[in-house]
């Protein structure tokens, strides 16, 4: 269910009634997705991707004051700090499917208040919100491994996009042109942050998934072109961590690599955890002192096992059930991968 038909019509109310808004949303294809709907419904507005953190803190204030919204719109980020909200003074509306925070100062829309096992993504909530671009919103969902319950419509206005059987939502991401839709979703939010909101700008222009995926067009063009300057990089890199997978005769599968403008850890551990489900992935990207990972299981419960074996160590991480995020200093890092060791 995700949303009531309440809450539908207050967030609708909201975005209707707004002149300049001021979109907050996560790097990923849910955030992403999540921003393109409404955008693209309200063809007003400033986004603002949020890449280094799954938070919205004070730093991002002096970007609040330089663009002077009348309205704030924060999508699938996790955490929004209460110093952050305290210093604003327009309404803020939160969209999210994270573990709930208590917030003052925010209106809160996340499923898991009322129901914490309702893990509906934030695309398919503003879907429910705008009702268009379908194409976009099964990206997104389909990209945060969730099938939505419009699957049929999309598959009757892109019947070459899903044109194979599926069992599980890995079926689809790994063996279908939609699959590679939601590739190109993802690489082109990587590299330096000027280069993203150029990518993420002719988005909010493309018609069809054919534009891209066909290169029909001038604008499908530029972004395929980018998904490709990108997969030339992954593509050694899974090759290297399926490999260590096949040889590891472990349960856990680790993997650390080095990169200081590129992270790739979320869609290796993906990707990984698909091809080996019997398997904990564990992806790790050093960067300046600290490691970023991720971390995957399609069996085990993360979130208690992170936090356990964080306990003391300089580091933060959560997520979802099967799959968490991570920050760990490089000095406790191998700590932390003991403990981990011992808790699987």
């Amino acid at each position: 269910m995700a949303l009531s038909p309440n809450q539908i019509k207050q967030l609708k109310e909201h975005l209707d009634n707004c002149a300049k808004p001021m979109f907050f949303y996560d790097d990923d294809q849910d955030g992403l997705c999540a921003f393109l709907q409404l955008y693209r419904y309200k063809r007003e507005g400033k986004g603002i991707i949020i890449k280094a953190t799954p938070k919205l803190s004070k730093v991002f204030i002096r970007k609040v004051q330089e663009y002077s919204p009348d309205k704030i719109f924060v999508l699938d980020i996790a955490i929004i700090e209460q110093d952050f909200l305290d210093e604003i003074k327009v309404p803020v509306i939160w969209i999210d499917h994270h573990s709930p925070l208590e917030r003052d100062n925010v209106k809160y829309f996340n499923p898991r208040i009322s129901n914490s096992e309702d893990n509906h993504p934030t695309t398919f909530m503003c879907h429910q919100i705008v009702k268009q671009d379908v194409w976009i919103a099964t990206t997104g969902c389909i990209a945060d491994w969730f099938i939505p319950p419009f699957i049929n419509e999309f598959k009757k206005e892109f019947p070459d996009l899903i044109d194979k059987p599926y069992k599980a939502v890995g079926d689809i991401i790994y063996n279908t042109k939609l699959g590679l839709l939601i590739k190109i979703f993802s690489f082109v939010l990587k590299g330096n942050t000027k280069d993203v909101l150029q990518n993420v700008n002719v988005l909010t222009r493309i018609k069809t998934p054919y534009e891209i995926l066909n290169q029909e067009t001038v604008q499908g063009k530029f972004i395929y072109k980018r998904y490709e300057q990108m997969n030339r990089l992954y593509e050694p890199l899974i090759k290297d961590v399926l490999d260590t997978a096949k040889k590891t005769s472990d349960k856990l599968v680790f993997f650390v690599y080095k990169d200081d403008k590129t992270s790739f850890t979320s869609d290796l551990s993906n990707e990984a955890i698909y091809r080996f489900p019997d398997k904990i992935i564990l992806i790790a990207r050093e960067k300046n002192d600290e490691m970023k990972c991720s971390l995957r299981s399609s069996k085990l419960v993360l979130p208690p096992l992170v936090e356990k074996s964080l306990i003391g160590l300089e580091g933060y991480g959560g997520g979802h059930e099967h799959a968490c995020g991570l920050n760990i200093k490089t000095i406790d890092f191998e700590e932390f991968i003991r403990r981990i060791r011992e808790v699987v």
